[in-house]
């Protein structure tokens, strides 16, 4: 409904398209499935990218001829920068006037929430209220910036012909703005890699028939479930000191530990038990030092050194429940 409303309303979102992302497509969720990621993705033509700082993982976007649709001048800022604030308010526009349309279920836009790149829907219906995240999205067809140079290092796992044809696929950008920026003037982008994540997740297997029907199965999916579940349980325990984690944390260790163990021999599934006891020492130890990269981008430390405390807070509560037989599960 909202997608054939966002088409009509403005030229520019005429070739939106929906990418579903997130735990649940992943088949990765534990509880309820009571919250879903929706990515609205646009392609665009030749754009320029400057980065906005030394993570690699935030940049400006500019035009690099005038794009033929006019409608797109809106959205640029003097400089000529495509503003993703521009871009996220005259959507929440659109689509806060069309769910009073929607009449067979009651829809609301959530308030704004600060830094967040998500337009937020509360649909009310029993038994349990959802929430879906809209999230505005770039698809370019260029190569990928030189800061994912040295990422993806999949190599032993799932082999240099995946990677290269990976890094084939069209690029992501996200609207979400860089808290780092000099002026927060939310016209920055961060570089996305869910379709990418949603493919290795699903095509897991050092060998091919992985988890197939009739081929052998992992705990892969298992270990990356539990370690979200965790996360999950710790932040509903300690919402206030464990505010800055999210669950892309955990994912990025998961996937680090699938290139650190990269045979499907060390994922057989009745260890689960221990794989999983495993990714958590790599996550424990990540926090420890507070050193988490970026899959995709090497020089992008996940976990920023003024919250070190924070991360330490999270490495005893998990070696806590690590050692004592994980009772936040039980409660």
């Amino acid at each position: 409904h909202l997608i054939q409303a966002i088409r009509g309303k403005d030229s520019c979102f005429s070739s939106i398209e929906r990418e579903s992302a997130g735990s649940y497509y992943e088949r990765v969720k534990i509880s309820e499935p009571n919250e879903f990621d929706i990515m609205l993705v646009m392609p665009v033509a030749r754009i320029q990218l400057d980065e906005s700082d030394d993570t690699g993982a935030y940049y400006y976007v500019s035009f690099k001829r005038s794009p033929k649709e006019k409608g797109w001048l809106k959205f640029l800022e003097e400089d000529g920068k495509l503003s993703a604030f521009k871009m996220l308010q005259a959507l929440r526009e659109i689509i806060k006037q069309e769910v009073k349309n929607i009449k067979d279920v009651e829809v609301t836009v959530a308030r704004k929430k600060a830094g967040s790149p998500a337009i937020t829907l509360q649909i009310k219906n029993p038994p349990s209220e959802i929430s879906v995240d809209i999230i505005l999205t770039l698809e370019v067809q260029q190569s990928w910036p030189a800061s994912t140079q040295g990422g993806l290092r999949i190599e032993q796992w799932l082999g240099t012909k995946v990677r290269r044809d990976m890094r084939f696929r069209s690029l992501y950008l996200v609207a979400k703005q860089n808290k780092r920026e000099k002026v927060l003037r939310g016209n920055t982008w961060r570089l996305s890699f869910s379709h990418i994540e949603k493919h290795m997740i699903s095509n897991h297997g050092n060998s091919k028939t992985c988890c197939e029907s009739d081929g052998p199965k992992c705990c892969r999916k298992g270990c990356l479930k539990l370690l979200k579940y965790l996360l999950e349980q710790l932040k509903m325990k300690y919402p206030k000191e464990l505010e800055k984690f999210c669950s892309y944390h955990v994912k990025t260790a998961f996937l680090h530990s699938c290139i650190t163990w990269p045979n499907d021999s060390d994922w057989y599934l009745g260890d689960l038990d221990h794989c999983f006891q495993r990714c958590l020492g790599f996550f424990v130890d990540c926090l420890q030092k507070s050193q988490l990269t970026h899959f995709f981008i090497p020089q992008y430390n996940l976990l920023s050194l003024e919250d070190k405390a924070k991360h330490h807070f999270l490495s005893r509560k998990i070696s806590h429940e690590l050692n004592n037989g994980f009772p936040v599960f039980h409660e």
